[in-house]
């Protein structure tokens, strides 16, 4: 038999971190004062979640314990939900990185498969990292309503997962800070059903 039971679950991508744009990967920068203004518009007074999960970087975990104590809302903080590692282009800015080569950034965004950085982590290995959290996420939190707090490369890998997008376009989704992206996954007896309910808004 069929049901309509469901898991929803929210993805905020954290607000704009110290040092502003740049490809800062696994380096632990913190949110910006700005930063910490937009996740705080964002979110609100906002509290229906459940439980919130977050990646364990600070620009994301320090507002997600922020967030869980103001409200009593328990937390997990988990690595598979950090961003993607850049390897040799860590810590640098689209502008630094095309400065002799003024494709350089565009010829990865549109074949990560074939222009890896050097040192930085394949875009495959990525996608296992982040859908074995994602799945265990599913898992734990079966007919709940959950926070999300991660990354810009996190989220396109999660809608890319269930739009069934090759991991290889996911770089044609755009990801703003502070933004909201809903998915519903339905729990039917022929399997999971997730569905896109809204990308890059506001609670």
């Amino acid at each position: 038999m069929e049901t309509d039971k469901k898991t929803t679950i929210d993805m905020i991508r954290h607000g704009e971190p110290v040092g502003g744009k740049r490809y800062r990967g696994q380096i632990d920068d913190p949110l910006s004062d700005n930063g910490w203004q937009q996740m705080r518009q964002t979110v609100a007074n906002h509290k229906p979640w459940d439980s919130i999960v977050s990646s364990t970087l600070s620009r994301c975990a320090a507002f997600a314990k922020e967030l869980s104590h103001r409200h009593n809302i328990p937390l997990q903080l988990d690595e598979r939900f950090k961003e993607k590692a850049w390897g040799e282009w860590e810590g640098k800015t689209p502008a630094e990185l095309n400065e002799h080569d003024p494709f350089t950034v565009t010829r990865y965004l549109q074949d990560p498969l074939n222009n890896l950085p050097h040192g930085a982590e394949p875009i495959t290995d990525f996608q296992k990292r982040v859908l074995d959290g994602w799945q265990q996420l599913i898992t734990l939190h079966q007919h709940k309503h959950v926070l999300l707090v991660g990354h810009a490369g996190v989220i396109r890998v999660i809608i890319s997962h269930v739009l069934h997008i090759p991991v290889e376009h996911m770089f044609r989704i755009q990801v703003a800070n502070a933004s909201v992206t809903r998915l519903d996954i339905q729990h039917l007896d022929s399997g999971l059903f997730p569905r896109l309910i809204f990308h890059c808004g506001r609670l």
